[in-house]
């Protein structure tokens, strides 16, 4: 299993997954032990948030774990395969071994606006 978290500063997981640009992966071992495999500086075009190609660097990763995003990042996650997950903690190996253990943390969502025609929260009503 391979893990990504958001860490603009590679020390801490950080938050707005969406427009962030420096990750750091992970791969879990079966023993449930894992170790970094890499880190990725992107340029900004590869933010998700910006992204539009097919292809991303993070692709073939099995969960993203990050401090904050919305249903829409949830979403476009799930379309690549990727399973997105809150943390508790923005301390890495603490977020990752209650990952292991607790599994997905999906953030709450406040419907509001439905009658704007423009307005898109991303909820199912």
């Amino acid at each position: 299993m391979k893990i990504v978290v958001t860490s603009q500063n590679f020390k801490t997981i950080t938050n707005h997954a969406g427009k962030a640009r420096r990750f750091i992966i992970f791969n879990v071992n079966k023993d449930g032990s894992f170790e970094e495999l890499t880190r990725l500086d992107l340029p900004q075009e590869m933010a998700f948030h910006n992204f539009q190609g097919n292809e991303h660097p993070l692709d073939g990763v099995d969960a993203l774990l990050s401090a904050s995003f919305g249903m829409g990042f949830m979403n476009k996650m799930a379309r690549r395969g990727i399973t997105a997950s809150l943390v508790n903690s923005t301390d890495i190996k603490t977020a990752i071994e209650e990952f292991l253990k607790n599994g997905q943390i999906v953030p709450e969502f406040a419907c509001h606006n439905h009658g704007d025609a423009d307005h898109v929260c991303g909820c199912s009503h």
